[in-house]
């Protein structure tokens, strides 16, 4: 017998423009082993690497952060496994309090999760459907896009502006239908930053009854970005993202959250239950509670990057100035290319983007990563 809930989830479905099967279809990707091919963000960092990465060479292929968790949270997650054989519930609700109470949100606000791909799959089966679109930018993170062709919904692809930012204006023209408009700042690849200015225009000036989702995932490395929480503060339209797989060194213990008012909260929430590991858990609680964690990290991988800059600067490649830990360069030629030869020199770099042809994405790795990577890209560019 079908429950109550269940019922309201399926008539909301059928509402949105859904058919039995495609309802049937949006839920599978919360099940154990549905697959949208290379749709998380593990699988998408998998698109970076050229076969399996032999040990010993450079890996600033993913965006991940090589310095690993801080010292207090792995120590602290270290202890917790010893109670790995309980599931300790208990620890996503102390995270979901901690986070909420370091930006300044009711605990209400705050919904936790195992990283943010999960949370933005809930968003987009939530919020689109084959009457209600997905606006993205392009080049941008693909993960969302490839979710909401999955489930039928018709997708727009806005190209950056020539300042490497949201067009936000192009965003809310892109469809009158639009179900959700999907920002990331700093973006994934350019890792430029979208002004809060216009992240507020978009709120404002969004087609009637869609939401924004602000993946905020790379937020901490940009000294000028600004959180967008104050609108969630104030009730908006809105959903963050927030992953510690970035500056927090998390990437392979999962931990993030969907921070947004409670009703929109709910919609993510009736798709299901998702598992939280504890180690996750107890690992981002910790890291927030060390008050120079962040900044400390944001000024060792912007030191890492400025040197590369210059490095680019004064060979005379062109590439995007981000404020990220990772960087567009474009080779003057097909991409792959540049890609495969980098591999054959043991440094491995992020995949190329079809809008962008000629682009590659590299990740600031540790000093001595930048190095080797600098000598290989002078040798395989020459």
């Amino acid at each position: 017998m079908q429950s109550p809930d269940a019922d309201r989830l399926r008539q909301d479905f059928l509402k949105r423009g859904f058919t039995r099967r495609g309802f049937g279809r949006a839920l599978s990707l919360f099940t154990a082993g549905a697959a949208i091919p290379l749709c998380n963000e593990s699988a998408l960092a998998q698109l970076s690497m050229i076969g399996p990465i032999p040990e010993g060479a450079v890996r600033i292929n993913a965006n991940e952060n090589p310095l690993g968790p801080c010292r207090e949270a792995a120590e602290a997650m270290r202890a917790v496994i010893a109670d790995g054989g309980r599931y300790m519930y208990e620890t996503g609700a102390r995270f979901a309090s901690a986070l909420a109470e370091t930006e300044g949100l009711p605990a209400t606000y705050v919904l936790p999760f195992a990283g943010s791909s999960d949370p933005l799959y809930r968003a987009v089966a939530a919020f689109t459907s084959p009457a209600r679109a997905f606006v993205t930018a392009d080049p941008g993170y693909e993960a969302g896009e490839l979710a909401a062709r999955f489930l039928g919904a018709r997708v727009h692809r806005v190209p950056l502006t020539k300042d490497y930012r949201h067009d936000v204006r192009a965003m809310a023209k892109a469809d009158t239908s639009t179900g959700l408009l999907y920002v990331c700042s700093p973006n994934n690849p350019t890792g430029t930053v979208t002004p809060k200015d216009d992240v507020e225009w978009l709120i404002a000036n969004k087609p009637e009854g869609s939401i924004v989702l602000l993946d905020e995932a790379y937020l901490h490395f940009a000294s000028s970005a600004t959180p967008a929480t104050y609108l969630v503060a104030k009730d908006k339209d809105l959903i963050i993202l927030r992953t510690f797989s970035k500056i927090y060194g998390m990437a392979g213990l999962r931990a993030g959250a969907a921070l947004a008012r409670p009703d929109l909260l709910d919609k993510l929430r009736r798709l299901g239950p998702g598992m939280l590991p504890i180690t996750g858990m107890i690992g981002a609680t910790t890291s927030l509670r060390i008050s120079n964690l962040v900044p400390e990290r944001r000024r060792f991988v912007k030191e890492i990057r400025e040197d590369v800059f210059s490095f680019l600067d004064k060979h005379k490649f062109s590439f995007v100035p981000s404020e990220s830990n990772k960087f567009m360069v474009d080779v003057k030629r097909p991409g792959g290319e540049i890609v495969a030869a980098l591999a054959a020199e043991s440094v491995y770099v992020g995949r190329v983007w079809p809008s962008w042809p000629t682009h590659i994405r590299v990740t600031v790795g540790m000093p001595d990563d930048m190095s080797k990577f600098k000598a290989a890209f002078l040798k395989v560019m020459a």
